[in-house]
């Protein structure tokens, strides 16, 4: 393992998906999963978001069409939790998941609108 990247990559994986998020991620490691959560974080955390070429909220804005077109919806919420966390402004979500929609199906966007819905009135509320 290169701590310098895991290390790396935790930094940024707290700071775009939360302290506690990323806690109770680590936290539910066991002798099953503890090596994809070390892939996780110095990979897709450490080497990828990282590499500061692209701004964490250029990053966020390709997760969400990304993993709105794999269909992936739970983590999808995650990653509009992470967008707001990097700056994304309301207006900025509707706008992408407007080009989700079209892009990727209504049904799609159907979805991602819902859910998007409801993390920001979770944000609003706090």
């Amino acid at each position: 393992m290169d701590k310098d990247t895991y290390d790396r990559g935790l930094t940024m994986r707290r700071k775009v998906l939360g302290e506690e998020y990323v806690d109770r991620a680590l936290k539910s490691a066991d002798d099953f999963n503890r090596d994809f959560q070390r892939i996780v974080t110095q990979y897709c955390w450490g080497e990828t978001w990282g590499d500061d070429t692209l701004s964490p909220r250029e990053r966020s804005i390709l997760n969400l069409g990304m993993i709105a077109a794999l269909g992936k919806m739970e983590e999808f919420q995650t990653h509009v939790r992470g967008a707001l966390r990097n700056g994304l402004t309301p207006n900025e979500i509707r706008a992408v998941l407007t080009q989700i929609a079209i892009y990727c199906g209504i049904p799609v966007g159907v979805d991602c609108f819902r859910i998007a819905k409801t993390v920001l009135g979770e944000a609003k509320a706090r």
